[in-house]
């Protein structure tokens, strides 16, 4: 097995990984694919090398590497990827040789395609279809890999090649669909500041400035707003920041310009309140000029003195009342719904047909039916009809009232997200430091001018302002808000905290690590915005609808106009079905607007994003991560689950319980050797015999003998010369492959340890085994429950692990499951779950390691404990973040309710349909006399798509399952 291996020297460019944790040891599977060489660095000063490594077998060589590499002069940062082939350059390739590995320089792939990500919020969209042509758009560009729009958020997130085009090309894209966008971010890896400049007074100001900034390694970016002087800089945040800005600017011009971060008014929230407020505006203007309409119409009529008023003729038959009707009417049809008509013209120039087209149609019709009316009465002296202008104001000021309050509705499906990025302070104590890191002075900052290597104060009861290890002091700290984990986590020298979480007690000075977009909230709440982005496969059926309904609606409309009116012409009805204010056209005319304005494509669009907003925001309060829709739905199918052991069901901190030696040697020279040959991986059975090792020699940091010839043997153990020994450590299968015998007082050892759920580790030196080590590593407490409520559930438990037999069924046998396979090899555990598959069952995985990847991927809902590795947090559709068994359930029941609620939106939102066209058409009208008018249609159709938007909100009060309240572990209730 090879692995790839990328260092980079001095300030390097990395593309945003989007690893969830503050330190990744393992490179992110998002922007690279297994396989594929990391081809793109930017910044002038950077520098990538690769190298194919041959001989290394599991992630211990690959440290071994990392450690031998990190230890030359100059090298920044050096991470190994075990599934890949890859490193570089020739100081480096003599030092992974010389850590007992051969490299061989390989040539860059020229076929490697990078990608970046592009957000983008759009304005405008009404409906599914506007979506969907955004979408075509954007998927038509070369260089476009995969391109998603959410009505929900009104973003697009697209995956390009930055070397075919750029987000401008993006952004002209979704202009010529009639739509307007706005940027919020070119790629993961680059962040964005604004600054509010004062002094100056002339454009050779604003050009000095630039070219100060221009010559900063890590800006990519300057845009200059002269009128309110502003500039906008994008940078890559490890290589330099806004506090650097600042000083650069304010050192420009001998120290007469000043400079602050410009007040944010295009946050996502901003945007979200400035359309709130847009329709709150349109809706009262309206309702202003659609009253005089409504009274004039339906209520002053019936008042004989005000009666006499409105029925005074101006000109032959036009009246007072109809002119106040025309006046007050026209300024709703063609200024206040002016955007109906633009969405409507937009969507038809794309040869496609949304919401705004049944709606200008519809309004149309009745407001020029007035209109002829009105120039009827103007030239006739005998001509009588009725206007409908109360129709199609009243129209265009429901729907409008609908669209505010869909509006409001829509931005509480969302608040997940706003309380994730509303976790980090305000502001943040910079510390100043001196040579002997003695704390010079301390200053308030806004949180957004802190930078990468800056010391920041951490007092108690104040969040930590970013991610970062602590240098000095200790305190609790409570995870909850990233974790959801409840208990404080002890803090000390040398830890990593996370930004937005609380601290409890004590001070400490926290070195800065990751800033902006690179944080861990920011790549939790990408996630999440991305899980909301991505579409569930049953979304599909609605999309496919959109495409034919509002055609078919504008025939149905046509068609009920059409035989209603030939009905009438023809006397087909008796006469007395007619109102007495109205002829048989002007009924037609009604049942026609009526039919094209109750039907409601928005309802259909909203119904699955809408949950699946809110029901991945309340899984991330929860502790679950849930990305997107496709998760979800397979999630809520699950009926068998397949577990790996280390980590997942196991606690995963292995320690030495029993040793027993078979030479004559002390217990502290046998640990010497074998801690000198272990020390060497990264195994966690590795670090537990270490760790045991430093007690027993009572030496915390103990130089160990330096191991040669280190070689690693994936699944079995690890061998290597130390003090001219040959030593091998390992199971009992590394023995036999070595031709070593063991004895059967060995044997015996073994088979206790395996009886008693732990790991029997044999040593050998020189050919003959020295001693047996018993590992153990304790079943997670309430694992044996959890399985309890799976199997309650009629879901079947299945654990998989590269363990011996006789552990792993002992740790099964106390989990309560009765399916195992051991001795497996990460291919194998792949291979069980596609077997599994073809037996017709809906397969979920569980697994925290890299050695589990394969298989989360393979699984048709692959879950990643959180406190496990970043590629296997990568190859997951569910993060557990809590690293809690009994959060499976959670994440399943949540799916299994927000699925539920998916199928309650769709059931309303086609009945709805096919019960209010027939109506409003009017089926019921020969029996019963009843008919909807067109003001009252709209109001329905507004009213539609708002019940969607709240039967998604009901999912907020989502409650863990009962039976998990009953949960005892250990004797302690949990609730």
């Amino acid at each position: 097995m090879g692995e790839k291996l990328e260092c980079w020297e001095c300030r390097s460019s990395l593309q945003c990984c989007g690893n969830l944790w503050p330190k990744a040891r393992y490179p992110s599977m998002t922007a690279v694919e297994a396989g594929k060489t990391v081809a793109e660095l930017e910044g002038s000063e950077s520098k990538v090398v690769l190298f194919s490594v041959m001989g290394m077998t599991c992630a211990a060589c690959a440290g071994s590497i990392e450690k031998t590499i990190k230890r030359l002069p100059g090298i920044r940062e050096a991470v190994v990827d075990v599934l890949n082939h890859k490193a570089q350059e020739e100081r480096i390739r003599e030092a992974i040789e010389d850590a007992g590995f051969e490299a061989k320089v390989i040539e860059e792939d020229s076929n490697y395609t990078s990608t970046q990500i592009c957000r983008i919020h759009i304005r405008g969209m009404t409906c599914t279809s506007c979506s969907s042509t955004i979408e075509s758009a954007l998927q038509s560009l070369r260089g476009v890999h995969k391109a998603r729009v959410a009505l929900t958020t009104e973003e697009a997130e697209v995956h390009y090649d930055p070397k075919s085009l750029t987000h401008n090309h993006l952004m002209e894209a979704i202009q010529g669909t009639g739509f307007e966008p706005i940027l919020i971010s070119t790629g993961e890896h680059i962040s964005k500041i604004e600054l509010k400049i004062d002094g100056i007074k002339n454009d050779q100001s604003l050009g000095a400035i630039e070219r100060s900034l221009r010559a900063l390694p890590g800006v990519e970016t300057i845009a200059i707003y002269p009128d309110i002087n502003k500039i906008a800089i994008t940078y890559i945040p490890h290589m330099t920041g806004p506090r650097t800005f600042i000083e650069v600017i304010e050192s420009t011009g001998s120290g007469c310009f000043k400079a602050e971060i410009f007040p944010n008014d295009e946050g996502r929230e901003a945007l979200r309140q400035q359309e709130i407020n847009r329709y709150l505006k349109l809706f009262i203007w309206s309702l202003a000029f659609t009253i005089p309409v409504f009274l004039t119409s339906m209520v002053l009529m019936y008042i004989p003195g005000v009666k006499r008023v409105l029925d005074v003729k101006i000109v032959n038959m036009l009246n007072i009342g109809l002119l106040l009707r025309c006046d007050f009417a026209t300024p709703v049809q063609f200024i206040i719904g002016r955007r109906f008509y633009v969405g409507a013209y937009k969507a038809l120039r794309k040869g496609s047909a949304n919401m705004d087209v049944l709606i200008a149609l519809g309004t149309n019709a009745a407001y020029f039916y007035s209109l002829y009316v009105v120039e009827r009465s103007i030239f006739s002296r005998h001509f009588k009809g009725n206007d409908f202008f109360e129709t199609s104001s009243m129209l265009i000021s429901f729907i409008l009232l609908g669209k505010y309050l869909e509006v409001l509705a829509k931005g509480k499906t969302s608040q997940a997200i706003a309380k994730l990025m509303n976790l980090t302070p305000e502001t943040a104590t910079l510390l100043t430091q001196d040579d002997k890191g003695d704390v010079v002075s301390e200053k308030q900052i806004d949180i957004r001018l802190i930078q990468k290597d800056d010391v920041i104060k951490v007092v108690p009861g104040s969040k930590v302002a970013s991610d970062g290890f602590v240098i000095w002091g200790q305190s609790h700290v409570n995870e909850s808000m990233i974790t959801g984990e409840g208990r404080p986590v002890a803090k000390r020298r040398g830890d990593m905290v996370i930004g937005g979480t609380m601290n409890e007690n004590g001070v400490m000075h926290v070195k800065v690590t990751r800033v902006g977009s690179e944080s861990a909230l920011s790549q939790i709440v990408r996630l999440v915005e991305s899980a909301q982005m991505a579409k569930a496969p049953v979304q599909k059926l609605a999309d496919h609808i959109s495409k034919y309904f509002v055609p078919l609606v504008i025939v149905l409309s046509l068609s009920t106009w059409l035989s209603w009116f030939l009905a009438g012409k023809l006397h087909a009805y008796p006469k007395s079905w007619i109102p007495s204010s109205m002829n048989y056209f002007e009924l037609a005319l009604q049942f026609g607007i009526s039919v094209m304005v109750i039907a409601c494509p928005c309802a259909l669009g909203l119904a699955t994003p809408t949950a699946v907003m809110v029901g991945t925001g309340v899984g991330a309060t929860q502790g679950v991560l849930i990305k997107g829709g496709q998760a979800l739905e397979s999630a809520h199918k699950v009926n068998c689950i397949v577990f790996d052991k280390t980590g997942t069901l196991t606690v995963g901190k292995p320690v030495v319980v029993t040793t027993k030696l078979f030479k004559k040697m002390s217990i502290k020279d046998f640990y010497e050797f074998t801690a000198a040959a272990e020390v060497n991986s990264e195994h966690p059975i590795a670090k537990a015999i270490v760790e045991h090792a430093k007690k027993i020699t009572e030496e915390q940091n103990h130089s160990w003998p330096e191991a040669h010839n280190f070689v690693s043997v994936s699944g079995h153990g690890v061998k290597a010369i130390v003090l001219n020994k040959d030593i091998l450590v390992g199971n009992k299968k590394m023995m036999l492959d070595h031709n070593i015998t063991i004895s059967a007082d060995a044997e015996e050892i073994l088979a206790e340890a395996e009886s008693l759920a732990q790991t029997g580790i044999l040593v050998s030196l020189d050919g003959e085994v020295a001693g047996v080590l018993a590992v153990s590593d304790p079943l997670k407490p309430g694992a044996n429950e959890v399985i309890s409520i799976l199997n309650s559930m009629k879901i079947k438990s299945i654990m998989v692990t590269g363990d011996n037999w006789g552990t792993a069924n002992s740790i099964a046998r106390q989990a309560g499951i009765e399916t195992v396979i051991a001795e497996a090899q990460p291919e194998t555990k792949a291979t069980k779950i596609k077997e599994l598959q073809a037996s017709g069952y809906t397969v979920a995985m569980v697994g925290d390691g890299i050695n589990d990847s394969p298989a989360l991927v393979a699984a048709d809902v692959g879950m990643a404990i959180g406190a496990g590795t970043d590629i296997a947090i990568e190859a997951a559709d569910i993060v557990l973040m809590k690293s809690n068994l009994e959060d499976i359930i959670i994440a399943i029941d949540l799916a299994k309710k927000t699925f539920s609620r998916i199928r309650l939106n769709y059931l309303w939102a086609l009945g709805y349909n096919i019960l209010a066209i027939p109506i409003a058409a009017g089926i019921l009208y020969s029996s019963t006399r009843f008919r909807l008018p067109p003001w009252i249609a709209g109001a329905a159709m507004a009213a539609s798509s708002l019940s969607v938007v709240c039967s998604s909100l009901l999912l907020k009060n989502y409650k863990r399952p009962s039976k998990l309240n009953n949960m005892e572990i250990n004797g302690v209730k949990i609730e």
